[in-house]
């Protein structure tokens, strides 16, 4: 059964295309992925479907007896209303059939004629029909899942990204036949996102959307549809699928398009030597001719964007936090003591709900926010790039190649040439007739890759991406995973982009929401399995781990004790094989080792301390919070040890 189907739909804007006589449809169950690069018409395709634009040509055809649920990147609903009130004011199937059920039960009180028997029984078949019993059941549940608690709040007291859960929220409540997303996993934790795949996994809802977020669209997804130079293409696959079929059709097209200059180039000699009296036969090679001439002068697809700027010189202090705490008075971020050391080239992860703190975090490392208590030490040359999630002030009257300009107008390279202002924002895929249009213009993801682009301009050797795939196109997105496998210095990265992070991460701060950083060591999916699998078992498994894999003699004492395998005589401990390591994995080791003992003897001092303090109440307990704290920090850089050890 089809719900929507476009047909020959085309949109430009002056000289500026968008697409091009594009044609696809949706199949009742089907969910489509929409794919393509910032500024080529995503949300404009968006905006014709729900009727606020009008296209050039072509038809839009709903089915007419489905709802269709839209859930914009801009909503836009009565802001003077509570979210209840919005809840209240749904018309929906479901809506439709309890009044339809309440009117009738209210009818069958006065009255009991066969009339009344037969709505009666019309209407209980409806309500099972849809499964309108369960309909506030799962209102609570879509507003648990989304972490919307207080229903009384007034929709402009809400955050961007509240607001953003609610025009969610309120789309799965209508349950609609066809839902159109645009970027549903903005603002959404990875719990809730995990959650919204298994919701939208239902085989009776159909789906198009916009998303960035690649585990999501192979979750949801069954087809992908990419709208690539005006033209639209389908992929009946995942995104993987995806990636090989369009390098395929990219390989195709510039085998073709070189075929075409080699022809013309032999065709421009016969036409320049023709002789003016022409034969039927050559006027018809004459008249091909305008066709090969086009062919032969489209552009090549080019490979991705090369990033190889250049980065400031790391010293050998970065940036150092020694018992860091951060609380605000009706909010705890950081209650336990936090120590940690940067060390050159590593990659970092920030995991946790919204609302714990990752981005209090990210302004304490970079010294705009002060601790309540310990030390923030940065080294001398450190140079930080920051990604906010609130993007750059843009001067919409400036044109983008100004506001590039009024940073640099030469950026250097790596390979220690430089590129103009003019040759970067090429490379950045802003073509040159882009470059000379005011900022306005831009789209919205358009203003989030030139934001990128002007801190990248400024050489940072740590960067700080917080939630840097919100918005941006996935070709963007897999050049800037490139650059920063390759880039030199510290990364750390606030995202609840799956792919993004497991790709990139050597390690993850964890923040649960307790007042407390976990320093796992691996990826978010490990740490995601390590955490599902945690077990009494795997614990005793691990300490028999520690003990066979010769860590330092105190250490695999303490793992012994742990463990009840504790003997009475330490076995002498084996020399551990030599292993290959990288230049910082080395150096991480070397640092554990030197760090470890001088930890173990820390704690011992502060046993003893605490023995010695059994009438000093408020003592006892600041020394008891220490040892806690030293305690989780040995055990985190003992299991980090073993890691390297076991390569």
């Amino acid at each position: 059964m089809n719900l929507l189907s476009i047909n020959n739909l085309s949109k430009a804007y002056g000289a500026k295309v968008l697409f091009n006589k594009i044609s696809f449809g949706i199949n009742y169950g089907e969910k489509l992925a929409l794919v393509a690069k910032n500024g080529s018409g995503k949300t404009t395709l968006f905006k014709i479907l729900k009727g606020l634009e009008i296209a050039d040509e072509g038809e839009v055809i709903f089915r007419r007896d489905i709802t269709v649920g839209f859930l914009d990147q801009n909503f836009s609903f009565d802001e003077t209303l509570t979210i209840q009130q919005l809840i209240d004011t749904a018309d929906n199937k479901f809506v439709r059939a309890i009044k339809e059920y309440d009117a009738v039960i209210k009818l069958s009180e006065t009255s009991s004629s066969p009339q009344t028997a037969d709505k009666l029984e019309e209407a209980l078949n409806n309500m099972n029909l849809i499964e309108a019993w369960d309909y506030e059941k799962n209102i609570g549940e879509i507003l648990t899942r989304l972490e919307i608690t207080d229903t009384t709040q007034v929709i402009n007291t809400l955050s961007g990204g509240q607001k953003k859960r609610v025009a969610l929220a309120l789309t799965l409540i209508n349950r609609p036949n066809l839902i159109i997303m645009d970027e549903p996993t903005n603002h959404l934790d990875i719990d809730m996102i995990e959650w919204l795949e298994n919701y939208l996994d239902d085989p009776s809802l159909s789906i198009l959307l916009v998303t960035h977020d690649r585990y999501f669209l192979d979750e949801v997804c069954d087809k992908i549809i990419e709208i690539d130079n005006h033209e639209l293409y389908e992929y009946k696959g995942n995104f993987d699928y995806y990636i090989e079929k369009k390098a395929e059709r990219e390989e195709i097209k510039n085998a073709e398009i070189d075929k075409a200059k080699n022809l013309y180039r032999r065709e421009v000699v016969w036409v320049r030597k023709m002789p003016r009296a022409r034969t039927v036969k050559s006027k018809s090679r004459v008249d091909a001719f305008a066709d090969i001439e086009k062919r032969a002068k489209e552009k090549r697809i080019e490979k991705k964007i090369e990033l190889t700027l250049k980065m400031e010189r790391m010293g050998s202090k970065i940036v150092e936090l020694h018992s860091i705490t951060k609380n605000y008075p009706n909010k705890n971020i950081l209650t336990e003591p936090f120590t940690y050391t940067f060390i050159p080239g590593e990659k970092i992860g920030v995991v946790g709900k919204n609302g714990v703190g990752k981005t209090t975090l990210l302004n304490i490392i970079q010294g705009k926010e002060d601790v309540d208590t310990g030390k923030v030490q940065l080294g001398d040359t450190i140079v930080f790039g920051y990604y906010s999630q609130g993007g750059m002030l843009i001067n919409n009257d400036k044109r983008i190649i100004e506001i590039v300009r009024d940073i640099a107008e030469h950026i250097p390279l790596a390979s220690g040439q430089s590129l103009s202002a003019s040759n970067l924002l090429t490379r950045f895929n802003f073509a040159p007739n882009v470059q000379f249009s005011y900022a306005h213009t831009l789209s919205g993801g358009e203003k989030r890759r030139l934001y990128l682009l002007t801190i990248l301009m400024k050489n940072p050797n740590f960067l700080i991406l917080d939630e840097p795939t919100n918005d941006l196109d996935i070709v963007t997105l897999q050049t800037l995973e490139d650059f920063l496998e390759e880039f030199k210095g510290c990364v750390l990265i606030v995202s609840h982009d799956r792919y993004f992070i497991d790709r990139l991460v050597d390690h993850t701060f964890v923040m649960e929401g307790n007042g407390t950083i976990k320093d796992y060591p691996g990826n978010y999916t490990e740490y995601r399995n390590w955490k599902q699998g945690q077990s009494s078992e795997n614990k005793e498994v691990l300490a028999q781990q520690i003990i066979e894999n010769n860590l330092p003699q105190q250490i695999k004492r303490d793992a012994e004790i742990n463990a009840g395998t504790a003997q009475t005589k330490a076995e002498p401990v084996k020399t551990a094989s030599v292993k290959k390591l990288s230049y910082k994995v080395q150096r991480e080791m070397e640092l554990l080792e030197v760090e470890i003992p001088q930890l173990e003897e820390k704690k011992k001092q502060l046993e003893t301390d605490l023995n010695n303090s059994t009438s000093d109440f408020d003592k006892v307990q600041k020394l008891s919070a220490e040892l806690k704290s030293l305690t989780e920090s040995l055990e985190g850089k003992s299991m980090r040890w073993l890691e390297i050890q076991e390569g």
